[in-house]
């Protein structure tokens, strides 16, 4: 994946066949994507976004969004996403085109204390990482935002 020219849908990234990984910090960033490489990811595959670049891409995204990206749950992503990375978190794009990579990114992501790590597919944007909050879901929508359900918990609801 080229960070310069980051893959879309509707105007919102959208990274189809890779996982984004969410962490609280950049040394635990560092420290997963050494993992990652150990682990036989390919290092133009592990792309590392610092809280300044995660938001200046969020806003890039939001500005951009076309009226269908409100439909689905990518623009919610990107808002909660600006959110994480107000607070400090660094986040990590890791080519997985595979349910078994997919799996080996969450498992690396578990151990460096990840607060999300989502599978993006065609339709589908998965949670890899189980929400600690124990709360239900509820059905997201553009007004509502999306459901904070991490390990924190403590996510805002995503401006709009």
């Amino acid at each position: 994946m080229n960070p310069s020219t980051p893959p879309q849908a509707y105007g919102v990234f959208k990274p189809v066949g890779h996982v984004i990984v969410a962490l609280p910090n950049g040394k635990d960033a560092e420290a997963a994507v050494s993992a990652y490489l150990a682990a036989g990811f390919d290092a133009s595959d592990v792309v590392l976004y610092s809280p300044e670049e995660m938001v200046r891409q969020a806003d890039i995204d939001i500005d951009q969004a076309g009226v269908l990206a409100g439909i689905g749950q990518e623009l919610n992503l990107v808002k909660a996403h600006r959110e994480l990375a107000t607070k400090g978190h660094s986040f990590i794009v890791v080519k997985a085109p595979s349910d078994d990579d997919a799996q080996r990114v969450a498992d690396i992501a578990r151990q460096h204390n990840a607060s999300r790590a989502q599978k993006y597919g065609h339709l589908l944007i998965e949670e890899l990482i189980e929400p600690g909050s124990g709360e239900k879901q509820v059905g997201e929508s553009p007004d509502r935002g999306l459901d904070a359900q991490t390990r924190s918990g403590n996510e805002a609801r995503a401006q709009r």
